[in-house]
């Protein structure tokens, strides 16, 4: 009877530590999707470590991103980045937080509540998030349209976009979602000097972390809504200058 106590006390203790070492390891997976953004770019764009990237997009009901939009960013991802195991996209809607206008903390609390994807020994997770209303940094002269705030988080103000495209004199839907989503992705992918080094000088002195080169994707313009007029004329999706293209080939990307 004692020697099948002891077996049992035995396998209760081991059965303890797989689960604690099962909770340290999806902690501290966690923790890396919580640093600072830009500080993941090299991870992400090349495939020392991870060797997949999957990308958990979750939006507001009523709120889901064009299928133009989803697949233009996927084939920007597709030509910027290595993955050899490849890019997955998972799509999900949640019910309104009912929190407009949003702050980043509020944001970033939408994200803990939800997010379920998290970085795993080979593959590194994106939280993609398209909010049911506006950034509380919306002004009279501007307002915001998507931000990049951590090394693996980034939201889209859908709402905004919304009451700013697919009317006459205004941007198509889908060319604005995708300038607004690559260019926070550009951020994410350390552009401009935020985690991705210049292979020469072209920050904006006046608009830190953007590019200085005014047809560019990282050009400041293209995440708020001071930009729409020349992107409505452009009818296109802004592409990564020259300058910003080297950075991310210098730091492990296509």
């Amino acid at each position: 009877m004692k020697n099948k106590l002891l077996l049992l006390l035995a396998a209760v203790l081991v059965l303890n530590s797989c689960t604690n070492e099962d909770s340290n390891n999806s902690n501290n997976y966690k923790i890396e999707n919580q640093q600072s953004t830009g500080s993941s770019a090299y991870d992400i764009l090349s495939d020392d470590t991870y060797k997949s990237l999957i990308i958990e997009l979750v939006y507001v009901e009523g709120f889901e991103p064009t299928t133009t939009a989803v697949n233009n960013f996927k084939s920007f991802l597709n030509n910027r980045i290595y993955k050899p195991n490849g890019i997955t996209i998972e799509s999900r809607s949640i019910p309104s937080p009912g929190e407009s206008p949003y702050t980043t903390k509020e944001i970033a609390a939408i994200e803990e509540d939800n997010r379920t994807l998290y970085n795993t020994e080979d593959q590194i997770a994106i939280w993609m998030f398209f909010a049911d209303g506006e950034s509380e940094q919306n002004d009279e002269d501007s307002v915001v349209l998507g931000t990049a705030y951590r090394n693996t988080s980034f939201v889209i103000y859908e709402e905004t976009i919304h009451g700013y495209s697919d009317s006459r004199y205004e941007p198509n839907r889908g060319t604005l979602e995708s300038t607004v989503i690559n260019h926070e992705f550009g951020h994410i992918l350390g552009l401009t000097n935020l985690g991705t080094p210049m292979t020469e000088d072209h920050e904006d002195p006046e608009h830190d972390k953007h590019c200085d080169v005014e047809s560019c994707l990282m050009y400041w313009a293209a995440e708020s809504s001071a930009n729409l007029g020349n992107l409505f004329n452009a009818g296109t999706v802004p592409e990564l200058d020259p300058k910003c293209l080297a950075d991310l080939k210098a730091n492990g990307g296509k």
